[in-house]
């Protein structure tokens, strides 16, 4: 048995939508492992390149629209360029705003959909091109637990984190001869900017002091022990599972 089995030192990992928030967390917690990280965004990166280099690694921040395919494709050659190859790529950057499904406007469902799947989708593709050249790699989803539970007045964010995780599966089945593994994450309520209006809300305080046996939110930090346990040897084993971390909200009868 190795001695440390989550000890990432020496690979290279991406994550999209890591200038804040989840993402952040993440690609800090990759780094702190030992893995060069290469974060990505539509924001500007260079405070959180500044804190993954502080802590003895490498990185590099390129600003990335998911939805846009050229920006994907470039991202992966600078990556490449750089570091000479990706051993993981976190699929982070995501969109969340409320959609009832009465009145509901196509635009805002079309955008969701967008950045939420088929972003996710064209970067797994991208970087799976590379990973099936390397034969090796480790992508990670982060879907979220609206894709097991349907939250109302959420329909498109539901139906694109339902699907990410479908997608997850199907890939693990489709690259497993290529030494590549595919899971996703599906985090409950984090405090992030994208569910400030949430957490506001005094209705939902109590629905998760209620319904969340642990009584309470998670901050960003404590997802990043779920991110670095998938992108280690310590799951090699594991692929096409959907990892919940939610303080026990979806077992909560």
């Amino acid at each position: 048995m190795q001695k440390n089995l989550f000890n990432l030192s020496g690979k290279v990992a991406v994550v999209t939508g890591a200038s804040r928030g989840l993402g952040r967390a993440m690609a800090l917690g990759l780094a702190q492992a030992g893995a060069d990280v290469v974060i990505t965004d539509v924001l500007d990166t260079k405070k959180t390149v500044k804190e993954i280099e502080k802590l003895g690694v490498r990185s590099m921040g390129v600003r990335v629209d998911v939805t846009k395919k050229i920006q994907i494709q470039n991202l992966i050659k600078k990556a490449v360029s750089k570091f000479k190859k990706i051993d993981i790529f976190i699929n982070n950057a995501g969109v969340y705003f409320p959609t009832p499904m009465k009145g509901l406007p196509d635009k805002k469902w079309d955008k969701i959909l967008d950045v939420n799947l088929r972003g996710s989708m064209m970067c797994a593709r991208a970087v799976g091109e590379q990973m099936i050249k390397q034969r090796s790699g480790n992508i990670i989803n982060i879907a979220s637990v609206a894709g097991i539970s349907a939250f109302a007045s959420s329909s498109a964010y539901n139906c694109s984190k339902a699907a990410l995780i479908m997608l997850t599966k199907t890939l693990a089945a489709e690259w497993a001869s290529y030494n590549i593994r595919v899971n996703a994450i599906c985090p409950g309520i984090f405090v992030t900017d994208m569910t400030k209006g949430l957490i506001k809300d005094k209705g939902f305080q109590q629905m998760i002091k209620a319904g969340v046996p642990l009584g309470r939110y998670a901050i960003p930090d404590e997802l990043a022990g779920s991110a670095v346990y998938l992108a280690s040897d310590a799951s090699s084993y594991t692929t096409g599972h959907a990892l919940v971390v939610d303080g026990g909200w979806t077992v909560h009868l």
